[in-house]
């Protein structure tokens, strides 16, 4: 177990020496060098609907990390119903700090947790159909997320390899990590009480969205899209920051799938007097562990 002041995190992981070159070692790029290393592609399409865009930031440098050449795929929170790519880029920030490739992804809001989290599935093939316009390393994928985008992410990677699972990533697309922060991972059901029962209007609107009627119809179906149904020893390595007084996503709702953690490289950071999203000081110091988490897949 390692700790640090203000903090609770439990710990597990296993370092690794590689050749290759570490994130942890990497000097940040300035602004002016980010100016030169990146070529930026804002809102590139991969659906017909207007909400299905991303921005792809290619980077001259990712080759340079051999074997930590990642792919980073992240996903906005807003309870699926607010928000969009632009609004939370300082959960991107420290990729592109370092010279990776990323992709800041929109997916369908206010139309349900399946329509939005088969959003994710659909961006990954489209990025390997055009793969030749981007030259990123889709066999080496990090999802990560905040809230909502995170559960996606989590959903998604722990899926990858379950033959029930109804969107099927294409061919040669594999992900090797999953970065969550905040984002539900067992008691769906728990979480739109919460929203639907809540006094602000705005909250209920977002609970009574989560699922549309026709796909909330019994604890198996909500069951698809809870990541602990999915959580075998084959799945990537995570890591899961949550906090101790969660109003949204309540700690009681990890207490299941917590133990599961530990198996290969999972982290789990668990901030005991933390809200639902990271103070600056608490994503400073879930960055410092996240790139410690990367070197070591």
């Amino acid at each position: 177990m390692k700790t640090a002041a203000l903090f609770l995190p439990l710990i597990f992981s296993i370092l690794l020496s590689s050749c290759s070159k570490k994130l942890t070692s990497k000097v940040d790029l300035s602004a002016t060098e980010k100016e030169t290393v990146y070529k930026i592609l804002k809102d590139v399409s991969y659906g017909s609907d207007a909400e299905q865009n991303m921005d792809i930031y290619l980077s001259k440098n990712a080759k340079s990390f051999g074997k930590r050449n990642y792919t980073i795929v992240f996903l906005h929170g807003g309870g699926y119903y607010f928000s969009d790519k632009s609004q939370e880029e300082r959960y991107i920030e420290p990729y592109l700090n370092k010279g990776l490739n990323v992709i800041n992804l929109n997916y369908r809001l206010k139309r349900g947790i399946p329509l939005a989290t088969s959003d994710l599935t659909n961006a990954l093939n489209f990025l390997k159909a055009k793969n030749a316009d981007y030259g990123l390393n889709l066999d080496n994928v990090i999802v990560t997320g905040f809230s909502a985008g995170a559960h996606i992410a989590t959903n998604v990677g722990l899926a990858q390899n379950n033959p029930e699972y109804p969107n099927k990533l294409g061919e040669g697309i594999v992900i090797v990590g999953i970065i969550n922060f905040s984002g539900p991972v067992d008691g769906l059901d728990v979480v739109e009480r919460i929203f639907t029962e809540h006094e602000n209007e705005q909250f209920r609107a977002v609970g009574r969205a989560l699922f549309p009627a026709k796909d909330y119809e019994s604890k198996e179906n909500i069951a698809i899209y809870e990541p602990i149904t999915y959580f075998d020893q084959n799945d990537p390595p995570t890591f899961l920051w949550h906090a101790g007084l969660d109003d949204q996503i309540p700690p009681g709702t990890f207490e299941k799938f917590v133990p599961l953690l530990g198996k290969n490289k999972d982290i789990l950071i668990y901030i005991a007097h933390g809200g639902h999203s990271p103070t600056k000081e608490e994503l400073e110091y879930a960055y410092i562990e996240i790139f410690k988490f990367l070197n070591n897949l």
